[in-house]
């Protein structure tokens, strides 16, 4: 290619390229991190639900096998139940693993004993 002046233009050519082959892993990367994020945090938000669910039925008198299961429905999921009282809480846990990490997740919900 020429310039103007007739100059040869000769050193740039193929940087584009370069510059893209570096820059693409990285925005990969930050991508997969991202969509690892959201699903770390949609499990959260299920994880506080089925705790919420499996502690009104433990409060309504369902045997505490029936929270266990209500839970297990997240993937990877365990609960637990505790007492304290007329309160009933039933602790989710989990630990979705984002980009080979796992991060652990847990959610508590209570509710009063007699199905109030």
């Amino acid at each position: 290619m020429t310039r103007l002046g007739g100059e040869r233009d000769t050193g740039e050519r193929g940087s584009v390229a370069a510059e893209l082959a570096v820059a693409l892993p990285a925005v990969l990367v930050v991508v997969a991190l991202g969509i690892g994020a959201l699903f770390a945090a949609s499990t959260q938000v299920r994880l506080q639900d089925v705790a919420a669910d499996g502690a009104r039925l433990v409060a309504r008198g369902e045997p505490e096998g029936r929270a266990a299961a209500v839970v297990a429905q997240v993937t990877g999921a365990s609960a637990a139940v505790s007492w304290s009282g007329e309160l009933v809480c039933v602790t989710a846990s989990a630990a979705p693993r984002v980009a080979g990490i796992a991060i652990p997740l847990r959610a508590v919900s209570c509710a009063l004993g007699g199905g109030l």
